[in-house]
């Protein structure tokens, strides 16, 4: 649909491009996150696969994968936008933005989902491993469901499944594969032996607060357009931020006598998680509801998870699979269409069908992504090693995979030695990886 220049607003033009770089942020945003939560020895790891997964998605978004997103196509979209040829001024997702500025905003999304996959992986899998999982996911999970629920033709779309701004497509999904990712590539070696701390708390509180001011471009940018619908969704994302956060405080005070910084931060990103579904299509008052459940949910599915031998080492199963499953199902409970006319009523307004469509929308994602997630990560270990050496991974992934570490005091005379272990170290790190690989092998 090619229209006339006249009718691209320049106001929804304005903000769509701010909120495309709202959402870019949430990506360092994500990065200083989960970079605080690990261990020191894995702190640029785990921002380099948050920074390289925005890189590499960016270029695969280019190439092929917003035409197989969004082009028309009865499963898939077809190659007609392929190198982002033939786009036309306008598109078939709005009328007053150029086609280009839509196709910039949803690369930020793709870029992000895979990101948050990486958490679950942290400390562990190889950084080669990682690129080609991510190029792989992006393609085989993320454009297919972004097809299916947002495309004008997609078959989630069509039976009437409700997303504003990515509960299945991005947390459902990213959460999904975080969840099987963890399972086989299987516990880090020290698990359960040491205690697993995470190293820099003020880095997650700071990055928790760069993704709620993100998550404004991520929401409210989704309407894609400077009007009401998006005005109600940044206030619908804070107030279930704000709602998700106090709820996981007063569930620690109740339960451990203490609010930790770790569990607010969290708190808040949760409340984000579990909004995004609903957040042009339900009002601030259902938006305290739904950020309360989703902290409730996600405190639970913790506290569940510590008693298996999964290690999904930044519980994004739990914070965002988990909340973005509660957001979903709560969208078809809460929406209405007279905040969102291009919404549809929920169960409270009398329309039950919606609940059981949203049921239907969050079981195939779950399906999909968890199916297609161990066929990928089973395709790459039959190519190679998923896993760092157990010698490396105790020696620390910054220094296996990037050859360099986080923090020192830039004297020379204690600079990376032989393969980037600080002087002093060497001998130490040396036998606690012998140890470890005798207790493999007496296993």
């Amino acid at each position: 649909m090619i229209v006339a220049a006249a009718s691209i607003s320049a106001g929804d033009t304005a903000w769509t491009l701010v909120a495309t770089a709202l959402v870019l942020l949430m990506v360092p945003g994500l990065a200083l996150f989960y970079g605080g939560l690990v261990r020191a020895r894995a702190a640029l790891n785990t921002f380099m696969m948050s920074f390289a997964a925005l890189a590499l998605v960016s270029v695969l978004w280019v190439l092929a994968g917003y035409t197989l997103a969004f082009a028309p196509g009865p499963v898939l979209g077809d190659l007609r936008w392929a190198g982002l040829g033939a786009l036309g001024l306008t598109g078939p997702y709005s009328a007053t933005i150029p086609h280009v500025a839509f196709v910039a905003f949803q690369a930020m999304f793709a870029g992000i989902t895979v990101a948050l996959i990486s958490g679950a992986m942290v400390e562990r899998i190889r950084f080669p491993v990682y690129l080609a999982f991510a190029a792989l996911w992006t393609t085989l999970v993320y454009d297919p469901l972004a097809h299916w629920v947002w495309a004008t033709d997609g078959w989630l779309h069509t039976l009437g499944a409700l997303d504003f701004a990515g509960g299945t497509v991005v947390h459902v999904s990213a959460g999904t594969a975080a969840l099987v990712a963890a399972t086989i590539l299987g516990p880090r070696r020290d698990r359960g032996r040491t205690t697993l701390l995470p190293h820099n708390v003020p880095f997650t509180l700071v990055g928790a607060g760069l993704l709620w001011v993100g998550w404004f471009g991520f929401n409210a940018g989704s309407a894609l357009a400077a009007d009401g619908i998006a005005a109600n969704a940044l206030l619908t994302s804070n107030t279930a931020a704000a709602a998700a956060l106090l709820t996981w405080v007063l569930i620690d005070l109740r339960r451990t006598g203490q609010a930790t910084a770790v569990g607010a931060a969290t708190g808040a990103v949760v409340g984000l998680v579990a909004i995004t579904p609903a957040a042009g299509y339900v009002t601030p008052l259902a938006a305290l509801a739904i950020g309360a459940c989703g902290a409730c949910a996600s405190y639970a599915a913790i506290q569940l998870r510590n008693r298996t031998r999964i290690d999904d080492a930044l519980d994004v199963f739990a914070c965002h699979g988990v909340a973005g499953i509660v957001g979903a199902l709560l969208t078809g409970v809460f929406a209405l269409k007279t905040v969102n006319p291009a919404g549809a009523d929920g169960l409270l307004a009398g329309n039950p069908r919606l609940l059981g469509v949203q049921a239907v929308a969050v079981l195939c994602t779950i399906v999909f992504a968890g199916g297609m997630t161990a066929l990928v990560l089973r395709a790459l270990s039959l190519a190679t090693a998923l896993r760092a050496a157990v010698p490396h991974e105790l020696r620390g992934i910054d220094l296996t995979e990037h050859g360099e570490h986080a923090y020192h005091d830039g004297d020379t005379s204690e600079a990376i030695a032989g393969e980037g272990v600080i002087v002093g170290q060497p001998v130490l790190l040396e036998r606690e990886a012998s140890r470890e690989e005798r207790t493999l092998t007496a296993a």
